[in-house]
């Protein structure tokens, strides 16, 4: 076997964050890794925006495209020299994404995607060699298939790599399990009587960071980790460097130990001061006209939790439980008849299920058949671009998937209203 044909690299086209991974195929090993934020994110936070920037303006979209693929291009040579690695030893990559990523990517029009019949241009999987995407260095690309409009190959992918998780493949989509990517997308699937149903929650960004007043990915210096016990606050930052912002695995545990501590009403109102029963009430201070809860403060930096900021999580929670619900009804189960819940997102730290249940995202018997899969769709690029056949069997998988729409779905509409509180504590 040729060199070339050892090392591959993987990638997930986040639309908050990108993460690229080099891998061994003979081994699986993954020998180095590299993320960061995605480059397109002034044109919006959340795909919706960033759509109807791209079909506002060819200049636009070409910005757009450029971005994306002048930062991944990038991503490659940080991997290549992390690993002191040949160039010439790779000659394949493997991308996932949502549909409107893959779409800019490969430079393709969006219009299909943000007006009706809000459709793909391609559904199977796409190869293309990157020298026609103006890189530098040949390589082969895989993208993977698009069900939908909003559910796309980063869903396709982290549903691949999650054959891990069950002995065969086929016990997997028999069971009631629920696949959820708490990305900006909010997909969701659900295994049921031998296929996947599948729908895209819009969520926005705030479970990776995004369009929070001190958000960010889950990058060196984010908060990932929030204890609010005994009247202090004590937390954690990844890479353990100084504070400069909150990821979303930070802002989950946050509001939920902000609703344990009575800092958060179930309404999501910040209580002021004088309604809180502990020194906390000294964190709880006024910005701009509204409250805020600070988590850290220095001379020159504030990272702290606005009231607008609880309120786009009350939003991001309320759309994917909805979204689960419409999934539900199509199945004609119940949320206590999951068997079993693999989650996956660009948190950061791990998620305790007993956060999502405290912010209204599972119920009780979620939280005790929940396994959290870190970078789903990038572990599933990894397999994928491992196994002799792992294409065919992505491409296989992408078939038995049936895209629930939640537009105009009078369940959705019902339950979001439904989920925008909080549980009672």
């Amino acid at each position: 076997m040729r060199s070339a044909d050892l090392l591959a690299i993987a990638v997930d086209i986040g639309t908050t964050t990108l993460c690229a991974s080099l891998v061994n195929r003979m081994t699986g090993e993954r020998i180095a890794f590299a993320g960061r934020a995605n480059p397109q994110r002034e044109f919006g936070d959340d795909v919706l925006s960033r759509l109807q920037a791209a079909c506002a303006s060819e200049e636009n979209h070409r910005e757009m495209c450029d971005r994306i693929t002048g930062a991944l291009e990038e991503m490659v040579d940080e991997l290549l020299d992390g690993a002191n690695a040949d160039p010439h030893d790779v000659e394949s990559i493997a991308l996932a994404g949502n549909p409107a990523m893959e779409h800019l990517f490969l430079g393709l029009p969006v219009q299909s995607l943000a007006f009706l019949p809000f459709r793909p241009l391609f559904f199977e999987g796409r190869r293309v060699q990157t020298s026609r995407l103006g890189w530098r260095r040949e390589l082969e690309a895989y993208l993977f298939p698009l069900p939908g409009g909003f559910v796309g190959g980063d869903l396709v992918a982290f549903l691949h790599g999650c054959r891990d998780v069950d002995s065969a493949h086929s016990s997997l989509i028999t069971h009631h399990s629920l696949f959820l990517d708490l990305g900006t997308n909010g997909e969701i699937a659900l295994s049921s009587g031998g296929k996947f149903l599948a729908t895209s929650a819009a969520a926005g960004p705030a479970f990776e960071g995004g369009n929070l007043s001190c958000g960010m990915p889950a990058l060196a210096g984010a908060i990932d980790r929030v204890d609010l016990s005994g009247g202090t606050v004590a937390f954690s930052t990844i890479g353990g460097a100084p504070p400069v912002g909150i990821c979303g695995s930070g802002v989950l545990e946050a509001v939920s130990a902000m609703l344990r501590t009575g800092i958060l009403d179930r309404t999501g109102r910040i209580r002021p001061p004088g309604e809180i029963d502990s020194n906390l009430g000294n964190r709880v201070v006024e910005t701009d006209g509204a409250l805020s809860f600070v988590l850290y403060r220095d001379a020159s930096r504030t990272v702290q939790l606005s009231q607008e900021d609880i309120r786009q999580v009350q939003l991001a929670k309320a759309a994917v439980r909805a979204g689960m619900e419409v999934l539900f009804d199509h199945a004609g189960i119940s949320a206590k008849e999951v068997r079993q819940v693999i989650l996956t997102g660009s948190f950061g730290a791990v998620l305790s299920p007993e956060w999502l249940k405290n912010v209204g995202i599972f119920s009780e018997n979620m939280v005790h058949s929940a396994f959290f899969m870190g970078e789903g769709a990038l572990v599933g690029a990894e397999r994928a671009l491992c196994e002799p056949a792992g294409f065919a069997a992505v491409d296989e998988l992408a078939r038995r998937i049936r895209v629930i729409p939640l537009s105009g779905t009078p369940t959705f509409e019902k339950s979001f209203l439904e989920q925008l509180n909080f549980p009672q504590p």
